[in-house]
């Protein structure tokens, strides 16, 4: 009977401890990425959004921008390329692929953009239309609620990624499968902030 015991102490007591610690770490291991991929629905929200501004900004400033077609075309390319990146990214969260190529779509809408309002700067009676204006007011409202929520994300994304890295849990990480996740940068500096918009 005292060798079961010994046995047991030995053997069976320093298992389940450390069966409790690889849950453990398992478990924090999920909630980080949990909340990296909520963060990035935080993300997607808003860029639908700004996706749903857009035609509209365009469909205002057609009247006025009649000889400016492939200015207009390009906004709306940039546009639908930009939001399907975005769909594919809300698929997997993180993943750097996908998360490279809606940086770059978003780099990409946001220079048409650019040069969308720079147009739009030259017609008078454009900068006083009011629904216009209003368009543009919800724009850039959007534009910093998008720059808070990649803040958002990409914060989740380094505790996730850190935690992944660090002993003991890149013990756990590997065989489990938890991969590192992407931070959502878009590389060129111009193109980091949203687009400076003036009506006045």
């Amino acid at each position: 009977m005292r060798e079961l015991f010994l046995i047991v102490v030995v053997v069976v007591v320093p298992l389940f401890f450390l069966l409790v610690f690889v849950i453990s770490i398992y478990n924090r291991l999920v909630a980080l990425r949990n909340r990296f991929k909520n963060a990035f629905s935080q993300i997607d929200v808003q860029l639908k959004r700004r996706y749903d501004l857009i035609p509209n900004l365009v469909e205002t400033a057609k009247g006025y921008l009649q000889h400016e077609r492939n200015t207009l075309e390009a906004v709306i390319s940039a546009r639908n390329a930009a939001s399907a990146a975005s769909d594919r990214a809300a698929q997997t969260p993180g993943d750097p692929n996908a998360m490279k190529q809606l940086a770059g779509a978003e780099a990409a809408l946001t220079g048409t953009l650019g040069r969308f309002f720079a147009l739009a700067e030259a017609y008078p009676d454009l900068k006083a239309n009011q629904t216009m204006s209003r368009l543009m007011e919800e724009l850039t409202s959007t534009e910093n609620k998008v720059a808070f929520a990649r803040q958002s994300y990409n914060d989740s994304v380094m505790a996730y990624n850190t935690a992944r890295e660090s002993f003991p849990t890149n013990l756990i990480a590997g065989p489990f499968n938890f991969a590192p996740a992407q931070l959502f940068e878009i590389d060129k500096p111009e193109q980091k902030e949203a687009p400076k918009v003036s009506f006045s």
